[in-house]
């Protein structure tokens, strides 16, 4: 005898109210299981494929973190960098300007002033915050060392012509006899007709010609209300509006306008007022 190894399912249809009408499906158990076989493989392969995408998403998410990271590290690397070099041109300037003003002793008032607060060390705190804050420090010491440069060299610190110190500041007798005696407004610094005047300090030329009394002369305007005269010249080598730096020849010694003989007439003065100009030679003593 055959086994019927078919699976008999009877669905039953109803066409009106008084007779029905029943169809019998067959389905072999061979079906069934390959049916059944191709529905978990689907399954499989569905559940395979959302794994795969579900990994593939997170594969994606982690190498933008990694492409975010690299970049953030590339930006702080580029800015580690900068700042290094900052540092370095901020160091490398400020020795270079304490070099050429001589600023040192004159910043020891800056440096010694009050100050307070909580000890932060350097390598207590992140690298790339310690630098910003060496760097923000190392500016302000370079524009403190700039500031005082710039106040020296627009400030006369220099013999403008090498020789003897004669007739000085204040009331003398007239030079040229005859009794009496008046107020003479510079220091007269005697040496060979000639001899290569030098500006006494940083400025701009506002006069350059022939001053009664003077002679041929040359004014200097330094900022801030100070101004230098370099008087009795026997040439000029300057002319008005013309930027002069400290030690910058302007002009030659001679005897010009009323002079007993070559000398310079050195002269100082802060808001058009003369002031005594030996304080503004180096090594003279009052």
């Amino acid at each position: 005898m055959v086994r019927d190894d078919r699976l008999y399912a009877f669905i039953v249809a109803r066409t009106n109210s008084s007779r029905a009408r029943i169809r019998r499906i067959r389905v072999h158990k061979r079906t069934l299981k390959l049916l059944t076989f191709f529905g978990v493989l689907g399954l499989c392969a569905a559940l395979y494929g959302f794994y795969g995408l579900t990994q593939q998403a997170i594969h994606l998410r982690i190498e933008r973190e990694n492409e975010r990271l690299r970049a953030e590290n590339e930006r702080q690397r580029k800015q580690l960098n900068n700042l290094n070099q900052r540092i370095e041109a901020v160091e490398d300037n400020a020795r270079r300007l304490v070099e050429m003003s001589g600023a040192t002793s004159e910043n020891k008032e800056v440096e010694g002033r009050a100050a307070g607060g909580p000890e932060v060390l350097f390598d207590s705190l992140p690298s790339l915050i310690a630098i910003e804050y060496k760097t923000d420090y190392l500016e302000r010491e370079l524009k403190s060392y700039e500031e005082v440069l710039k106040r020296r060299t627009t400030m006369p610190s220099i013999w403008p012509v090498a020789g003897e110190l004669t007739d000085g500041f204040g009331g003398r007798r007239n030079p040229f006899g005859g009794g009496g005696s008046e107020f003479h407004t510079g220091q007269d610094i005697a040496t060979l007709w000639g001899t290569p005047v030098m500006a006494a300090a940083n400025g701009t030329i506002i006069f350059a010609g022939w001053q009664n009394g003077y002679g041929q002369i040359v004014i200097i305007d330094h900022g801030n209300g100070l101004t230098t005269r370099y008087g009795h010249l026997s040439g000029i080598d300057v002319e008005v509006g013309q930027q002069i730096a400290r030690g910058q020849q302007l002009g030659r010694v001679g005897s010009t306008g009323r002079s007993t003989g070559p000398h310079l007439h050195y002269e100082v003065r802060i808001n058009d007022e003369p002031v005594n100009p030996r304080q503004y030679l180096p090594g003279v003593l009052e």
